[in-house]
């Protein structure tokens, strides 16, 4: 078979019914792009080819993203640009903020590119960004999904000084898969960041992390992550099916079906002790994240 053909079977190959998305909330979802564009603003749910993005513009929520829009590093699960990375916007910040209060949303997810170019790696961008979220909306919780910073302290201390109420950083995948599939990135050093949140994090910020499944992994290795993380005194996981955003990242390994994600959240729940563990075919680490928190 040729590539050509390869590729057309490939797109032709059916989904199971608990992974198809109805393309729905078109007038909402029209009114959340015009105003993300005004503001010049840029979301994970496009950026990342996120499945849930209609759902969620739909209840005009999204999760922001921050420092632009070109990732210094190259995973092969991410459908986020990478190369060359924008300079700072310092009016960022505020902008983002007058699309939480535009939104009147109760709780903004704030997540970033990871930025290896800069010598705190965006932090005090992450931090203010926090600030002005809650300057302008007081009522508004703030959680953050930061990158590993280089396992630089004063970084984590600066956006854990900003007063999110989660703390998030996704540990992604398996220690095996990790140098394969994670760019620059390194398992250990992931487990150490949350960690060291952990430790550091003001009374009521949680600690959160993120694997996806489907990429290769074994169950044993699933649970050795699942020890790794409640170890490392993260305690809120999310778990959900890895889906290749192009031909070019790394392929499906296995379709998980939703009674196993039930099964892994009563294990991390029950087995590892995690406060919450939101696992389900479409979760993803900021997918319906103020239900989590508040749940």
């Amino acid at each position: 078979m040729n590539e050509q053909a390869e590729e057309q079977t490939e797109r032709k190959a059916p989904l199971p019914p608990w992974l198809r998305v109805r393309y729905s909330g078109g007038k909402e979802r029209l009114a959340m792009r015009k105003l993300l564009e005004r503001a010049k603003l840029h979301t994970v749910c496009e950026s990342a080819k996120c499945p849930n993005l209609c759902d969620c513009w739909q209840r005009r929520t999204a999760t922001f993203m921050i420092l632009g829009n070109n990732c210094s590093r190259n995973c092969k699960f991410c459908a986020v640009e990478h190369g060359r990375p924008e300079p700072v916007d310092p009016a960022e910040p505020g902008h983002v903020a007058e699309a939480v209060n535009a939104l009147k949303l109760r709780y903004a997810v704030i997540t970033c590119v990871t930025r290896d170019d800069l010598p705190d790696g965006g932090a005090a961008h992450m931090a203010a960004t926090v600030n002005a979220i809650r300057s302008r909306n007081p009522e508004t919780k703030v959680e953050v999904l930061c990158s590993d910073y280089q396992e630089q302290h004063s970084a984590i201390d600066c956006v854990l000084a900003a007063g999110p109420v989660v703390f998030g950083h996704n540990l992604e995948t398996v220690a095996r898969l990790t140098p394969l599939i994670r760019s620059h990135a390194d398992y250990q050093r992931s487990l150490r960041v949350l960690r060291y949140a952990a430790e550091q994090a003001p009374t009521g910020t949680l600690v959160k992390s993120g694997l996806m499944l489907g990429l290769g992994e074994t169950a044993a290795e699933i649970r050795q992550a699942l020890a790794d993380l409640r170890a490392a005194d993260v305690r809120m996981v999310t778990m959900g099916q890895y889906l290749q955003p192009s031909k070019d990242n790394w392929p499906v390994a296995r379709i998980i079906t939703p009674d196993e994600f039930k099964q892994w959240a009563d294990i991390a729940e029950n087995d590892f002790g995690f406060q919450k563990a939101v696992c389900g075919p479409l979760v993803r680490s900021s997918y319906l994240a103020e239900e989590a928190y508040n749940g």
